[in-house]
């Protein structure tokens, strides 16, 4: 599944999972209660951010279809399609889940 958005340097877009609609115990969640989810799906990747020296590209270790747990707080929500999406940089995420 690919997106129509092309992410610059070392930027990402991610689809981000759904956020547990219930507990443990089996008690629902409201929306108002729910917290904002820290993983999702790579679904587009930039090419890299330039070296100090200018002349090369340094590549990514994310690709797409990587599922990946990012910063809370980072990067920029946007609609794209109908649907949301997070475009983070490569240094908000914090690991790949295998």
């Amino acid at each position: 599944m690919s997106v129509a958005i092309k992410p610059l340097e070392d930027r990402i877009v991610v689809k981000s999972l759904e956020a547990e609609q219930t507990t443990a115990s089996g008690l629902v969640i409201p929306d108002t209660a729910k917290e904002k989810p820290q993983e999702g799906e790579v679904m587009a990747v930039g090419p890299g951010r330039w070296n100090e020296d200018g002349d090369e590209r340094v590549p990514l270790d994310i690709k797409v279809g990587d599922r990946v747990i990012y910063s809370k707080y980072g990067g920029t929500e946007i609609k794209h399609g109908g649907e949301e999406y997070l475009i983070l940089s490569a240094r908000d995420v914090l690991a790949i889940v295998e």
